[in-house]
């Protein structure tokens, strides 16, 4: 097989398993209102036809109900209180969790009460022991727990994957990446949202982006580290209480390491890259939504590349989880998946502290 050959074009949709025109859409409650949401989720569900935000939840019963008087598909606008209370719980199926980090357990305890299945954002909460917690509240109902990692239904990082899987690059060796953005540019004029505060986000840099090198560096490997270090670092004083900078380091199973890095103050980038004995694959830009992803491949003296065809990220994730809910393939990436990202994470900040590696064995 040439290069050209083995690169494809991604792996779009590779997943599907239900026809949606023989199911019922998924309707999710959306929890949380803020830029992402408004500017990412509610845009890709209006799209889907096998989802629909049918209740939109918020601090604000304003903000709430005008957001659903203006999205395609909503039939009512709640506050969290509301929420809680169970109004309008006939109206959603599942619920789409993407408040701070710190408040995800709440709406999943309630959404569990209420027999309904769960697609919560990364991180899975602000400590590996609430993701424990609201792990078991999901299984104890019996309800479909999905982590929103997007990359693992980016076509371009699939067929990445399926490369390293079928050896195209050898034996695996080692796993490179990066994300970094200038989060004070995007968050003018509100350097004090949730972001910046350990008490809702959990961590900084490492929690909010960093997660994406990490996580996709697991689900290109199909392997976990058992045993990182790192460093952090804060030169602006909005950092003051979370990590700006993480550089860490990962031992996987049979010598393979990795390197990661995260930014929240340097110039936008993003890349993930597996080197093997034979070649190498690497997706670049990686991790942003909005750019085009190129796949590099490397075997021997050949290169070869493609500039794939855009998705709408979120609209790939909403849709595999609908594909899953309504059919009976089993779910990925689950709880147990996003609370190893916790472990990882945490004793990554314990070796940064401590100057030292920290055994997940």
């Amino acid at each position: 097989m040439d290069l050209e050959t083995a690169i494809g074009n991604g792996c779009a949709r590779d997943w599907e398993t239900v026809d949606p025109g023989d199911v019922d859409p998924v309707r999710f409650a959306v929890i949380g209102l803020g830029w992402f949401t408004r500017g990412r989720a509610l845009p890709a569900l209006e799209s889907s036809n096998r989802c629909v935000p049918s209740v939109l939840v918020s601090g604000s019963a304003e903000k709430a109900q005008r957001l659903a008087d203006e999205t395609d598909g909503a039939t009512c606008g709640l506050t969290y209180n509301q929420f809680h209370d169970g109004v309008a719980r006939d109206a959603y199926d599942a619920i789409y969790v993407v408040t701070p980090n710190a408040l995800h357990l709440e709406y999943v305890e309630t959404a569990a009460e209420y027999g309904k299945h769960v697609l919560c954002e990364k991180p899975m909460e602000r400590s590996s022991d609430r993701a424990r917690e609201l792990e078991a509240v999901a299984a104890d109902a019996g309800v479909d727990l999905m982590i929103a990692y997007r990359m693992h239904t980016e076509p371009a990082v699939r067929r990445a994957r399926e490369l390293v899987e079928e050896g195209y690059v050898g034996s695996p060796m080692a796993v490179d990446g990066q994300m970094s953005q200038r989060l004070l540019d995007r968050i003018n004029p509100d350097p004090g949202q949730w972001r910046l505060d350990e008490d809702l986000a959990g961590g900084g840099a490492l929690f909010d982006i960093g997660i994406y090198p990490l996580n996709t560096a697991r689900f290109l490997l199909g392997s976990d580290p058992i045993a990182v270090t790192g460093t952090t670092s804060s030169t602006h004083d909005a950092f003051d209480d979370v990590d700006e900078t993480v550089s860490f380091a990962l031992r996987f199973p049979d010598g393979v390491t990795g390197r990661c890095y995260a930014s929240h103050n340097a110039r936008q980038a993003s890349s993930i890259t597996v080197t093997g004995t034979e070649g190498q694959v690497r997706v670049e830009p990686a991790f942003f939504q909005d750019q085009r992803r190129t796949l590099y491949v490397s075997r021997g003296d050949g290169r070869a590349s493609i500039e794939l065809d855009p998705v709408d990220q979120m609209l790939e994730e909403f849709d595999y989880f609908a594909d899953r809910v309504r059919g009976s393939a089993e779910l990925h990436p689950d709880g147990e998946h996003g609370i190893a990202d916790m472990d990882i994470m945490e004793a990554v900040y314990e070796g940064a502290e401590e100057d030292r590696w920290v055994s997940l064995e």
